[in-house]
């Protein structure tokens, strides 16, 4: 029997929620929080990276300055719910549950 699918529609909705608040953030808010946003993205994308291409190095997601770290989070969050639907064999609730756990942490310290 195939692996059963994973829900990542808690994923997407949370990372989509949480770009549109650092969307919203004024300037001197988003420049205090975007640290912290980035460093989330970057951990999504290298969860993505890791499932889709296992034995390749993980591309650090750069700094391309606070104006995209709402765009990154929500990039990064919806590659890793695509590579979650398409590697459903990779211990990937463990993963989807740390990816919620780290977006909820990210929204909370906004």
């Amino acid at each position: 029997m195939p692996p059963a699918l994973l829900d990542c529609v808690p994923l997407l909705d949370a990372v989509d929620q949480l770009a549109g608040r650092y969307r919203s953030l004024p300037q001197s808010r988003l420049r205090r929080a975007a640290a912290v946003g980035l460093a989330l993205a970057r951990e999504l994308s290298a969860e993505a990276q890791r499932l889709e291409h296992p034995d390749a190095p993980v591309r650090q997601m750069p700094d391309d300055g606070m104006f995209v770290i709402a765009e990154q989070i929500a990039v990064s969050g919806h590659d890793l719910a695509a590579a979650l639907a398409a590697h459903p064999d990779r211990q990937g609730q463990d993963v989807l549950d740390r990816a919620l756990r780290r977006v909820a942490e990210t929204a909370a310290e906004l």
